[in-house]
């Protein structure tokens, strides 16, 4: 039989393990709070360091981009300076070689055309 000192102390005890148990749960959630902040602080930290990271790479793209074609711009100039100089000192020259690009093409085209009939 059970008595009532040995109700009261199975009643204390449970009492405190339930005691114990609310004490742990609280710290398991209040550590599970610090882990979920930390992670979305590093996770913020990661989105903003991969925009920098991007923007810097779409700056240098640009930058690229432009260094290219400022270097074709000036190839370009270059080729056309040295072609009208040509066509300066050889003009006769430079019309028969305009004259035989302009009938290679017109044969080009016109083969092209034969074939695509024949097909």
């Amino acid at each position: 039989m059970t008595t009532p000192n040995s109700t009261k102390q199975l009643r204390a005890g449970a009492s405190s393990y339930a005691d114990d148990a609310r004490d742990a749960t609280e710290h398991a959630l209040e550590s599970t709070r610090q882990f979920a902040t930390q992670a979305f602080e590093k996770a913020g930290e990661k989105v903003r360091d991969l925009r920098y990271g991007a923007k810097d790479l779409a700056s240098k793209g640009v930058s690229t981009v432009s260094d290219a074609t400022a270097a074709a711009q000036k190839q370009l100039g270059q080729y056309a300076q040295a072609t009208s100089r040509y066509v300066t000192e050889q003009p006769v020259k430079s019309a028969l070689i305009a004259a035989a690009i302009g009938a290679a093409v017109a044969a080009l085209v016109l083969a092209l055309r034969r074939s695509n009939r024949d097909d």
